[in-house]
């Protein structure tokens, strides 16, 4: 049995008069009403489903079908990543919760134990050790860290060593305890990140994360298209923002929530899309590759070498300290002393909010002289804006506003994953188990539309490869199903 209904457009929008498509009865949501006509068509009639469709049409049907079967696919691994997102946006709050013993202290009236003595503490608990950074108390409810290289333990690069990092209390300089970090994290948090990253799947695991990142985009997009079109065309810009009242249950009411909701994220999703890009493994690469031909990477601190005098006698830590607070640095402080005799200590800031404090020098280990001075001002703009994005999107640009921004972002999605799933679920027709996807329109497309997809799809397949390997397989997928239904039905 077919079913007429002028032109396709998403649910929910009025028909274009000028456009009439024939569809199988498939398509036909329980409960909506179908005219009905003969199962051959008259003679001499006119097949319009190849009829070319004008631009906004076009547009509106493409963005439908791409919304309604990506969505279904990624939905599942973006509820995923929302819920270890929001767990890991809270990562302080849960480090505070499970070692608290060790990261704060009682504040007392009393001075501050020297942060040499500190250091020399977790030295003699942990002699195996060898000394790498060291993070002064940044509160005075706050431990020192001092980290330690362990033999031990696993070893790796920057972001992926296992370091000990010992806490010791500042005002009695005695050690408090000692956990296994990476990259100054927590057991819990480092947890969170590799589950959140590749679902502790090592590096193939971090595909799924750049799936989602890569195709999240053009979901979204799809969506503004269909709500504003459909919208706009009603005049109803309130509707844009604010779901319409008095829908019955169901679909329609599930529509009106839907659509409101993903405009208010759209701008959020579209920013955890693209910081969490840049860190991933093919997209982040081409993003590598786009900031060194700009020659805009992230400035490094230099420093000449030191003359070591005869018999000379480093500077200590508390004096390391001293020149860097007097030179402007504030907020928390991280010192990593000399590689070699003749390389100078090395002071890094680091704190929430705006402005960005991240201004490091470089400290003559014998003189104390100051050799070397980076600041916020030398990074290049796209190293400002990868800098910042990935600071928002792991919650710490903003400090408790960035991480409740985080977590409302995480909900809503994961609300509007649950109403687009119940859209899906009733919009299946009587007696069938799952809902019909949307028709194909490729053969529709003038074809001056379909030279700017093509384009466009070729040059977001190389900024985002996952992209590309996973939208060639579904239109290999989707030709393969179309030509085994069409030999089937031909029988």
């Amino acid at each position: 049995m077919t079913t007429t209904i002028t032109d396709p457009s998403p649910p929910g929008e009025e028909p274009t008069p000028a456009t009439a498509t024939t569809l199988t009865s498939d398509t036909t949501p329980a409960g909506d009403t179908a005219t009905s006509a003969s199962d051959t068509p008259e003679a001499g009639a006119t097949d319009t489903r190849e009829s070319t469709l004008r631009p906004g049409a076009a547009l509106r049907l493409l963005a439908r079908r791409v919304h309604f079967l990506a969505g279904l696919f990624v939905a599942p691994f973006l509820a995923v990543l929302c819920l270890s997102g929001l767990a890991y946006a809270f990562s302080p709050q849960i480090n505070d919760l499970f070692y608290s013993d060790k990261l704060s202290v009682d504040v007392q009236s009393g001075p501050i134990r020297p942060v040499s003595e500190q250091v020399a503490a977790a030295l003699a608990a942990y002699p195996q050790g060898s000394l790498r950074t060291v993070i002064p108390a940044p509160e005075p409810d706050r431990t020192t860290q001092v980290v330690l290289a362990d033999p031990t333990l696993k070893p790796g690069d920057a972001f992926s060593a296992e370091m000990r990092t010992v806490y010791v209390d500042p005002y009695t300089a005695q050690v408090a305890g000692d956990l296994v970090t990476v990259s100054n994290r927590p057991p819990a948090q480092v947890w969170l990140r590799e589950f959140h990253g590749n679902l502790h799947l090592g590096e193939p695991g971090r595909l799924y994360s750049e799936f989602v990142a890569s195709w999240l985009p053009i979901i979204v997009i799809g969506g503004l298209v269909l709500w504003i079109g459909q919208r706009r065309r009603k005049n109803r810009v309130r509707g844009l923002l604010v779901p319409a009242r008095g829908l019955p249950a169901g679909r329609p009411r599930a529509r009106a929530l839907h659509g409101p909701l993903g405009l208010w994220l759209a701008i959020g999703l579209l920013a955890v899309s693209v910081t969490g890009l840049t860190w991933s493994t093919y997209a982040g690469g081409r993003v590598d590759q786009l900031i060194a031909a700009l020659d805009a990477k992230s400035p490094s601190l230099g420093a000449p070498k030191a003359a070591v005098p005869a018999g000379g006698e480093r500077i200590s830590l508390d004096r390391v300290v001293d020149i860097a607070r007097a030179e402007g640095l504030a907020g928390q402080l991280t010192l990593t002393p000399p590689a070699a005799e003749d390389k100078p200590f090395k002071v890094n800031e680091s704190a929430e909010g705006l402005p960005v404090q991240k201004d490091s020098v470089a400290i003559d280990p014998y003189t104390g002289q100051v050799t070397g001075r980076m600041g916020w001002q030398d990074y290049p703009l796209p190293a400002k804006l990868t800098t910042l994005g990935i600071q928002a999107h792991s919650g710490t640009l903003l400090g408790l506003a960035n991480q409740i921004a985080l977590g409302l972002l995480a909900l809503g999605t994961l609300a509007l994953l649950a109403l687009g799933y119940r859209m899906w679920w009733k919009r299946r027709p009587a007696g069938a188990t799952f809902a019909a996807a949307p028709p194909t329109v490729w053969r529709r497309l003038p074809q001056p539309v379909i030279f700017l997809i093509v384009l466009a799809i070729g040059g977001l397949g190389w900024a985002m490869p996952v992209f590309g390997v996973t939208l060639v397989a579904f239109v290999a997928l989707d030709t393969a199903r179309a030509v085994v239904r069409g030999t089937g039905a031909g029988r």
